[in-house]
């Protein structure tokens, strides 16, 4: 397994976290919707808005889990983060990073992740990331891909109006 990586830019974009002063804060309907809005569009069981701090990934909202936070190092979030583009994983038995990720060969035995980092506007650093995730194995069609881009537009606004 491939522990999340850590950016030469770590302590600014720790500091673009804390600015938006959403750790730990109470659920929020505006982020829920969206995670619900996830979950129900693209039929998986597991969406979040994930926050990444220094050792942890932290749930703004969640559906399908019922924990508030992960560890950074084993996180697909904590990968997610720092991609351009998309994080995508048809099948995380496929990628060497994840193949034997806890998450994977244990409980919730995720098999496909999506992900699009969400970014701090004053800044332009990423905070966090909207993802998606399911148990079994999955392609994302076009469509999909643009209705996912979407929905972290929307999560990225929220967070950023927060």
């Amino acid at each position: 397994m491939q522990k999340a990586p850590i950016p030469e830019f770590e302590e600014d974009r720790l500091r673009a976290v804390q600015s938006l002063n959403i750790l730990g804060s109470a659920p929020d309907p505006r982020f829920d919707h969206l995670t619900k809005t996830a979950t129900e569009r693209f039929s998986v069981p597991i969406s979040t808005i994930s926050i990444i701090d220094k050792d942890r990934e932290w749930y703004k909202s969640c559906q399908g889990i019922n924990t508030k936070s992960g560890a950074r190092d084993i996180s697909f979030c904590g990968h997610a983060l720092l991609q351009e583009d998309m994080l995508i994983l048809e099948d995380t038995l496929d990628d060497p990073r994840f193949a034997d990720n806890p998450m994977v060969v244990g409980p919730p035995y995720i098999r496909f992740y999506a992900g699009k980092s969400l970014y701090e506007r004053q800044s332009n650093l990423p905070v966090g990331v909207l993802c998606i995730k399911d148990t079994k194995p999955r392609k994302m069609s076009p469509q999909d891909i643009a209705d996912f881009l979407d929905l972290a537009s929307k999560a990225e606004d929220e967070l950023n109006a927060a």
